[in-house]
């Protein structure tokens, strides 16, 4: 654990690695000191094969950083639909469930208010005082009368339950449509969410696509430069003096788990093995670590316990962005690791290179 975290130090301070949320770096030889990043990446414009101005290209990194975003924003959506839908299909199975039990129910309820009515009319429907003179053994009479008297109090419960059972099955059939009508309501949002992703994505694709080589190195030069400054100044305001908390016994493991999946492809929507997105791999990791916590980072923001940035220690999620549109795992010395966007890979970067909203815990 221990060589991770020199490791994490490097990477969060050397501005070749601290990249925005959309670059992978290899890691250079590092130099460990978590306040004194090196230079900023050289922006200096290549020869005239490039004539594309720095201005124009940091205008497409900003489309670019505002389509990914707009993709992470609707993959979450769609995330959350398909979660809500799961919950919601399995919900419907059970309340199937209950009304054929129910039914059966109330048929064996019938079959026996039948026996006990039909036991009644064989008894005869003369008045007792009547059954009494006719009777050639009266204690035989009253110990049978005492029977009818049982037999007519169950009869009476066989109705109440019967028609409990009927309010019930009423009621399963009620929930199931409500239900139903949700399951149809969040399909329909998956399926918008889904488009939009396909859309910004394809956007974005298409803008990198129209670039010369030349210019995406560049590009990505200028992604770095973001992150640099960005990491540069989170770490020049001494936060990393204040954040001393250890990882607990399950933060370890999903730190492990996260550590593990470093270099596979982001890909939206995916949760593992094999591919990731922001929320897969954080909620993932945590499942490793036995602890469930919601699918999607914007859920993770609402319902996990929130802690203060100089309180977080190795585990907790950090969330990015107004929105939540983004989340990463904290992994020490001020560094995270993450599924960027789309064409990137899981990777580590700089805890401060994206707009903080606040820290997560999903242990206690």
């Amino acid at each position: 654990m221990r060589s991770l975290t020199i490791t994490a130090i490097a990477l969060a301070c050397a501005a070749t690695i601290l990249s925005a949320p959309g670059v992978a770096y290899a890691a250079p030889t590092p130099t460990p000191t978590p306040t004194a990043p090196t230079s900023a990446p050289d922006l200096t414009p290549a020869p005239s094969s490039t004539p594309t101005s720095t201005k124009d290209l940091e205008a497409v990194r900003e489309k670019l950083d505002a389509l990914y975003h707009d993709a992470a924003v609707a993959t979450d959506a769609y995330n959350l639909a398909e979660e809500r839908t799961e919950e919601q299909s399995s919900q419907i199975v059970g309340l199937a469930r209950e009304i054929v039990e129910g039914k059966a129910r109330l048929d064996d309820l019938k079959e026996r208010s039948g026996a006990a009515a039909r036991a009644q009319y064989r008894g005869g429907g003369l008045p007792d005082e009547a059954q009494l003179m006719l009777s050639d053994d009266p204690e035989d009479f009253l110990d049978g009368a005492g029977r009818i008297r049982q037999g007519a109090q169950a009869s009476k419960g066989l109705l109440a339950e019967m028609s409990r059972t009927q309010q019930d099955l009423e009621q399963y059939a009620r929930d199931a449509a409500a239900q139903w009508s949700k399951l149809e309501a969040n399909r329909e949002t998956k399926a918008k969410a889904k488009k939009k992703v396909k859309e910004q994505i394809a956007a974005a694709e298409k803008l990198e696509s129209e670039l010369k080589k030349e210019e995406k190195q560049r590009l990505a030069k200028l992604e770095q430069r973001a992150a640099y400054k960005a990491q540069t100044t989170w770490l020049g305001s001494g936060i990393l003096d204040e954040i001393s908390g250890k990882a607990s016994a399950e933060g370890k493991k999903a730190v492990a788990y996260a550590t593990a999946q470093i270099g596979k492809p982001y890909e939206w929507g995916a949760e593992g093995p094999k591919t990731f997105d922001c929320s897969g791999l954080t909620s993932q990791a945590w499942a490793a670590a036995g602890q469930g916590i919601p699918r999607t980072s914007q859920e993770q923001w609402k319902q996990l316990d929130r802690v203060a940035v100089e309180a977080m220690r190795p585990g907790d999620l950090i969330i990015y962005n107004a929105d939540a549109s983004h989340v990463a795992m904290y992994i020490g010395d001020g560094a995270i690791i993450h599924a960027p966007r789309p064409g990137r890979t899981v990777t580590i970067a700089g805890a401060g290179s994206m707009p903080i909203l606040g820290v997560v815990r999903p242990d206690k």
